[in-house]
């Protein structure tokens, strides 16, 4: 890498909201992944962004506008947004396999990765697949149980088969959603984003970029015994920050505004810091996406 000029010849206030990325579809096996590219400088760590089940990589938008002057790479994990959408099951471990293998595509090294809930889980697990590919972690809220529930029984996941699953416009889902918890949380800008993105046109209306199938696989293979990555979890070396909300997820029917993440789990790690957030949910880049902001700078001045 290239010697990096002072950090503070990097500060501006924000990426201009006529700045979008570019969309890249790689061409991986057995399944094409697509991201969002934003433009930044070559010589200075890049950016790396692993979105929660059900959503996308342009959930990140407004972290990333807040952001500018670094190179910034947001994922569609596989059966999301545009990425390849190949049948349950959906098994944990390929999600942190698509994550390094997506920044090996893109020739990544020392980058910053950011991820939140399975996006956390995926990324910690390519930190350890793929050390070279990262300098630090930041993991937001992460779905990584204590150990002894990946012994207990599969996730009830049936609900998301019920979810709404045809709109006529991203502005119809705006409109349902805004009122409705978890969502009534959220910043406006970044559930419209959620909506926006969110949505794939089809035969004259508008679908889910993760089918409800989809995302009801993915929530009951949490906790599978071989979605257990504590042994990955003690090889990591780079320093791992842990981002979580206080109210714990209980065995039993999922709650998605509950915490998934163990208590403990800063300290499993060699270089590991806890950062619990009072009275935040599970939603924590939704909802307070300048505590996000926060902790991505502190990582970025550890640079300087």
């Amino acid at each position: 890498m290239a010697s990096r000029a002072p950090c503070e010849n990097r500060s501006v206030a924000r990426r201009p909201e006529t700045e979008t990325p570019q969309l890249r579809i790689l061409p991986l096996e057995p399944v094409p992944l697509a991201v969002w590219e934003w433009a930044g400088a070559d010589d200075i760590p890049p950016l790396l962004f692993a979105h929660a089940t059900g959503f996308h990589g342009r959930l990140w938008d407004t972290i990333i506008r807040a952001l500018p002057g670094r190179r910034a790479y947001a994922l569609d994990l596989r059966g999301h947004g545009r990425s390849g959408k190949p049948a349950p099951p959906y098994h944990w471990r390929s999600f942190g396999e698509d994550v390094a293998g997506m920044a090996r595509a893109l020739g990544l090294r020392g980058a910053i990765g950011i991820g939140h809930s399975s996006g956390g889980y995926a990324t910690v697990l390519a930190a350890a697949l793929a050390p070279a590919v990262f300098r630090s972690v930041l993991a937001i809220d992460p779905t990584i149980f204590s150990p002894e529930r990946y012994s207990e029984p599969k996730l009830d996941a049936s609900f998301t088969l019920r979810r709404k699953n045809h709109f006529v416009s991203p502005e119809e889902m705006i409109g349902r959603f805004r009122e409705r918890p978890p969502f009534a949380r959220w910043k406006p800008d970044i559930l419209r984003d959620y909506c926006r993105f969110g949505l794939l046109p089809e035969n004259g209306h508008f679908v889910l970029a993760c089918p409800p199938a989809v995302e009801a696989s993915i929530y009951a293979e949490s906790n599978a015994p071989e979605s257990d990555i504590y042994k990955e979890i003690a090889t990591v070396t780079q320093p791992v920050t842990v981002l979580r909300a206080s109210v714990i997820r209980r065995p039993g029917a999922v709650n998605l505004s509950a915490s998934p993440t163990a208590p403990d789990l800063a300290c499993k790690f060699r270089n590991g810091r806890d950062v619990p957030l009072l009275d935040q949910s599970h939603f924590i880049p939704m909802e307070v996406p300048e505590r996000v902001i926060e902790e991505i700078q502190k990582l970025l001045a550890a640079d300087c």
